[in-house]
């Protein structure tokens, strides 16, 4: 099977798979390969954090031509997997110059199968773009065409506790994979100073109380399959990951009341009011718990709507505030705005590059020192 993630997240998906007990791991560009049974393809569905869509090949060939995928798609025999009564979708993605329309390529496959079941049965299935009972993924490189089903339906990012959110939200998987990047080790205080609609928070506090993000899912992919065994299903559901109950501080904090409130809203509907802090507070007047140190993260303003000297001020703002009220923590920071980083004024002991939507982000690592760094490593 496929697991599809961002850009800079395979290690981390890689290291959830194994975890999970998948086998036979194959790290590639956006993706890790693995081998399994069905339960553990529900059970990758059900508890990946950093998984976007995980896709099952059924069938591989080499082609040419438009002509050549329509009959070896026809060889395929798509009664085996779905009925009349059904509905399907087809997605294509692309990297050949033998073929050079996208959607054309999907339109193709689409015509195969329909043409398929009309000789077979006197009737065509349709196609339903939006809630397909049925996903087909086809994939070509080069000369190779492979035919995937997609087992997850939506995206995995689509969780399903968020109910509103911000102008620019951040993308339940990136936040997942922020999180396990910076190693924070969910049992320590954990703060989004700049929260907007909460998901940092929350992906934080399912961690930390071991909340399969599949858990607020309606429905996956599988579940209009043939082969759909909802016992398996409903035992993964009972058994897996039981939630642990731990005494951890997850707080949230923005300058605007709408962000809260949305976040609000999002943290009752995730049912984890009792497990997250939130405030209406601009990061300059924010005060951190007395005796405790711990981890932040962060998806500050990239600039979108500000003025440069403004969004560079305020990075000095950040900057000046880390230093001042977070010695001892371990910062982590995401921005798409390169040159307002520089007006921070700490030098990041780590830097990786990860992707918010199209946006190429840099996230970053302060190592907020109680003294001199000099005399912290002594």
């Amino acid at each position: 099977m496929v697991v599809k993630t961002f850009r800079g997240l395979e290690d981390v998906l890689y290291n959830e798979l194994e975890n999970l007990g998948a086998t036979d791991l194959v790290k590639g560009n956006r993706m890790v390969e693995f081998t399994g049974n069905q339960a553990m393809l529900y059970k990758a569905n059900f508890n990946l954090r950093t998984a976007l869509k995980i896709l099952k090949p059924i069938f591989e060939f080499k082609i040419k031509n438009e002509d050549e995928l329509y009959k070896s798609i026809q060889t395929i025999d798509w009664s085996n997997y779905f009925d009349l009564k059904n509905t399907f979708s087809v997605d294509s993605v692309v990297f050949s110059n033998n073929f050079s329309h996208t959607k054309y390529v999907a339109l193709k496959v689409k015509d195969a199968i329909v043409d398929q079941f009309r000789e077979k049965f006197g009737k065509r299935p349709y196609v339903d773009v939006d809630d397909p009972d049925l996903r087909i993924n086809i994939h070509i490189s080069n000369d190779l065409c492979t035919v995937s089903l997609d087992s997850s339906g939506d995206s995995l990012h689509k969780r399903g506790y968020r109910i509103k959110t911000n102008k620019a939200p951040l993308n339940e998987v990136l936040a997942a994979g922020m999180i396990l990047l910076s190693g924070w080790d969910k049992k320590s205080l954990f703060i989004d100073p700049m929260c907007g609609s909460g998901t940092l928070v929350i992906e934080a506090a399912m961690m930390a109380h071991n909340i399969p993000p599949g858990l607020y899912r309606k429905k996956f992919g599988f579940e209009t399959w043939k082969d759909f065994d909802s016992e398996l299903l409903e035992d993964i559901y009972e058994e897996e990951s039981p939630e642990n109950k731990i005494d951890i501080k997850i707080i949230g904090s923005d300058i605007s009341e709408i962000a809260t409130r949305i976040s609000s809203e999002n943290v009752d509907n995730a049912a984890l009011k009792r497990k997250i802090d939130l405030i209406t507070k601009p990061i300059e007047d924010f005060i951190s718990p007395k005796d405790e140190i711990g981890t932040i993260i962060t998806n500050p303003p990239y600039g979108e709507r500000l003025k440069k000297n403004e969004i560079n001020n305020f990075y000095k703002t950040l900057g000046d505030k880390f230093k001042k009220s977070f010695k001892g923590y371990n910062i982590w920071l995401l921005s798409n705005n390169f040159e307002a980083i520089k007006n921070i004024g700490l030098h990041p002991s780590k830097k990786m590059t990860l992707y918010n939507g199209a946006l190429e982000c840099k996230f970053l690592n302060y190592e907020i020192y109680a003294g001199s760094k000099k005399r912290k490593d002594s």
